[in-house]
């Protein structure tokens, strides 16, 4: 796709972390993938496998060791000052955790103005307090609320107290950081189709981290699949999700239960992911799925396999794709 209609184009984005004694964590290593404007990318895959690295990088709280990160045409790896304040505005978080993600000392109201305050929207307080106010109820709370603590709200009240911080300063990209993990399964959903409303009405684009693939192939235009630090596999979602390539993706997709006994019962339940999960750190050249994968040759010990193309806007990275396996 063409940078006028991608939002968001990452090459190559890298991320590592020194874990002492010369041993490098990967926690993020030539990851790449766009978002098209006013879409949702789903991010998918186990827990460690540098979802979360990929999205505090992208809004810049992590710096980037590698790579380019093309937002709006402009590449951001390197932007400082004044350049990084504005993207802070246009690029926004919806973080995990709702207790932990709001400042306990502040009311409501002042976690939603802060953001009003440091780009200078609004005139004044009274003017910032009606946008707050505003936002409040566009979230589903009410006006009183602002003047509330955090630890005077249910999870899910939180977490719309966090959505309703980071659509303040009109944000165009929004990266939802397991935004809905720690949440009921009811409200989960009513947050997913708040974020669907708010994505058609202000034209929001999002990167949707999550490990529910159900949730994510609800929300998502198009998913990417991490593995250790790589992206093995990205595509539109019906692509990936009816016909998965990727030896790591298929198997994730088998262990989604379905609502259905007899056809749990009837279903292949092979096990395709019964070896050990290798090490981020200092890995080795070859592919990092290879310990658990059954089509597995001395090639992939030794050589990390590219993305190629493997169907329509449909991307994987394995060896036995291009011997046609």
């Amino acid at each position: 796709m063409s940078e006028k209609t991608d939002l968001l184009v990452v090459e190559n984005l890298k991320k590592y972390f020194s874990v002492g004694r010369g041993k490098v964590l990967h926690a993020v290593d030539n990851v790449s993938f766009t978002v098209p404007r006013g879409t949702t990318l789903g991010l998918v895959g186990e827990s460690g496998c540098g979802k979360t690295t990929v999205g505090r990088t992208l809004v810049r709280l992590y710096e980037p060791d590698g790579g380019k990160i093309l937002f709006d045409g402009q590449d951001i790896s390197g932007v400082r000052g004044r350049e990084k304040r504005e993207l802070t505005r246009r690029m926004q978080m919806v973080y995990q955790d709702p207790y932990a993600s709001l400042n306990p000392f502040f009311t409501v109201g002042e976690i939603i103005t802060e953001g009003l305050e440091i780009h200078g929207i609004g005139a004044g307080k009274k003017e910032r307090m009606e946008i707050a106010y505003g936002l409040l109820e566009k979230v589903g709370l009410h006006r009183e609320h602002a003047n509330r603590f955090p630890h005077e709200f249910s999870g899910g009240q939180r977490q719309r107290v966090g959505l309703a911080r980071s659509l303040a300063v009109n944000p165009d990209f929004i990266v939802c950081d397991e935004a809905i993990s720690a949440l009921d399964v009811s409200v989960q959903a009513q947050i997913v189709n708040m974020l669907c409303d708010f994505q058609e009405s202000m034209g929001l684009t999002y990167l949707f981290i999550a490990h529910d693939l159900s949730m994510v192939r609800y929300i998502s235009d198009r998913t990417a699949v991490m593995y250790l630090g790589t992206v093995v596999e990205v595509g539109d979602n019906r692509e990936v999700y009816d016909h998965p390539a990727h030896p790591y993706t298929q198997g994730l997709l088998q262990a989604v239960p379905v609502a259905d006994p007899d056809y749990e019962q009837e279903r292949s339940r092979q096990n395709i992911m019964l070896g050990e999960v290798s090490s981020p750190v200092n890995p080795g050249p070859g592919c990092r799925f290879c310990s658990r994968c059954p089509h597995v040759t001395e090639r992939c010990r030794q050589e990390m396999p590219a993305l190629r193309p493997v169907g329509t806007g449909h991307l994987a990275a394995c060896h036995a794709l291009e011997q046609g396996g």
